[in-house]
C-alpha cells in the first residue's frame, strides 16, 4: 500500500503502458503459441524426413558412408540408376494397376453402400457398423486373414469355389504371376470400402431432401434424380475421396508385404516395396531415397491436379 502511495504519476503511467503493451503482445502471440506444438511436430516428423530424403537422393548413401559420415554428392546418378532399372518400371506399372483398380472398385462399391445406408431401413446402424469392421482392423491382421483365405490347399476361397463346382482344382492365387496381384487388389478393396462409404455417406446426407421432392414433383424418376441431382452435388466429395484414396493406396506397403512379399517374380512388387528392397535389402539408401522422391513428386502432381479441379468445381 505504501508503495502505491509513494509512486509518482509518471511512474504509474509507465507501469500502465508496460502492462498494456504486454497484454497486446500476449494477445498477438497467444494463438501462435498454441500452434507451436503442432508446428514442431510437423517440422520434426514431416518436413525434416522429406528434406533428408531429397538430400539423400543426390548422394551416395550406403552402410559404409553412414558409418564414416561421408556421403559424396553424385547428382542425378541415383535417379538414372533407378529409372534405367527394368524392375523400377515394372513396380511403377504394378503400383498404377494396383491403385487404379482398387480406387475404381472401392468407389463404386462404397457409393452403392452409401446410397443403401442413406435410406431409412431396419437395422441400418448395425449394418453400417459391421461394414466399418474392415476399417477398424489393423492392416496386418486383415492381410494375414486374406493370405490364409487365398491359400491354394487350405484357403476358404478355393474351398467355396470347389464346393460350388466353379473350379475343379485349387487355384494358386498367391503363386500364380497372373493372379497374385488381383488377390492383393481384392484384399485392398475390402479394406478401403468402409472409408469410401463413410465419406460418401456424409456427402449424401448433406444434400437437401427438398431437391429430390421437387424433382419428384417435376416427374423425374430414380435414375434421373441420381444423374442430375446426386452426382453433380457429390462431385467435390468424390474428388476428395478419390484423392485421399490415391495417396493412401499408392503408399500401401504392409498389405502387399504380408500377403505376397512382392512375389511371385516381382509381379506384386509395388513402388514402396521396390524402394524398401533397394534401400534395406541392397543397402543402397541413395537409390531408395530417389525412388521415394519420385513417388513424392508423383503424389505432388496428383495433388496439384486435385486442387485445380476442386477450385474449378467451387467456382463453377
Amino acid at each position: 500500500m505504501s508503495t502505491l502511495v509513494n509512486t509518482s504519476p509518471q511512474e504509474a503511467k509507465t507501469v500502465t503502458q508496460r502492462s498494456v503493451r504486454w497484454r497486446r503482445i500476449s494477445k498477438t502471440l497467444g494463438p501462435y503459441l498454441f500452434l507451436l506444438p503442432a508446428t514442431l511436430f510437423l517440422l520434426l516428423f514431416l518436413v525434416y524426413p522429406v528434406i533428408t530424403m531429397i538430400v539423400y537422393s543426390f548422394e551416395q548413401v550406403n552402410v559404409g558412408s553412414l558409418l564414416t559420415g561421408i556421403t559424396p554428392f553424385v547428382g542425378l546418378d541415383n535417379y538414372h540408376t533407378v529409372i534405367s532399372d527394368p524392375n523400377f518400371r515394372s513396380s511403377l506399372v504394378v503400383s498404377l494397376i494396383f491403385t487404379i483398380a482398387s480406387l475404381v472398385f472401392q468407389y463404386i462399391i462404397g457409393f452403392a453402400m452409401a446410397l443403401l445406408f442413406n435410406r431409412r431401413i431396419p437395422l441400418v446402424g448395425v449394418m453400417r457398423g459391421s461394414v466399418m469392421i474392415a476399417w477398424m482392423l489393423p492392416v496386418i491382421v486383415s492381410a494375414t486373414i486374406f493370405k490364409w483365405m487365398f491359400q491354394s490347399d487350405s484357403g476358404i476361397v478355393n474351398y467355396v469355389l470347389q464346393s460350388l463346382h466353379v473350379v475343379s482344382s485349387p487355384i494358386d492365387w498367391l503363386t500364380n504371376p497372373n493372379l497374385a496381384l488381383w488377390a492383393v487388389i481384392i484384399a485392398n478393396i475390402w479394406i478401403g470400402i468402409p472409408f469410401n462409404m463413410s465419406l460418401l455417406l456424409a456427402g449424401l446426407q448433406g444434400i437437401s431432401a427438398t431437391l429430390y421432392e421437387a424433382a419428384v414433383v417435376d416427374g423425374a424418376n430414380g435414375l434421373g434424380r441420381f444423374l442430375h441431382i446426386t452426382m453433380p452435388l457429390m462431385r467435390s466429395t468424390s474428388l476428395t475421396v478419390l484423392m485421399l484414396g490415391f495417396i493412401y493406396t499408392l503408399n500401401v506397403f504392409d498389405l502387399i508385404y504380408v500377403i505376397t512379399g512382392g512375389g511371385p517374380v516381382n509381379t506384386t512388387e509395388a513402388m514402396p516395396l521396390y524402394a524398401y528392397r533397394i534401400a534395406f535389402g541392397q543397402f543402397d539408401l541413395g537409390s531408395g531415397a530417389a525412388v521415394a522422391t519420385l513417388m513424392f513428386l508423383l503424389l505432388l502432381g496428383v495433388s496439384a491436379i486435385y486442387l485445380f479441379l476442386l477450385r474449378r468445381e467451387e467456382t463453377a
